[in-house]
């Protein structure tokens, strides 16, 4: 993130930095964690999981309607930010 500036002067998003040791600051990561975690116990080896597997987790959890979103999936929310962007 460290061109973080960029992202903001094109979307209008600002991208905001939580303080170290602080999980409650970043609601939405820890979630993501926690679902991320139903499908990769912690402790998982990553070597023995394929690309396949993760990138089935990752189009599972992108096409998850969240209630954060207004109950979008963050595809949905992703494609309009960046259909106001480059539309």
């Amino acid at each position: 993130m460290a061109q973080h500036h960029i992202i903001t002067k094109m979307t209008g998003v600002k991208v905001c930095f939580a303080d170290p040791r602080s999980p409650w600051q970043r609601g939405t990561n820890e979630n993501t964690n926690g679902l991320v975690r139903q499908y990769f116990p912690k402790g998982t080896d990553f070597n023995k999981v394929s690309r396949y597997q993760i990138k089935k987790v990752q189009n599972l959890l992108n096409t998850r309607p969240r209630k954060t979103l207004n109950w979008l999936t963050p595809q949905e929310a992703f494609a309009r930010i960046i259909g106001k962007v480059f539309g």
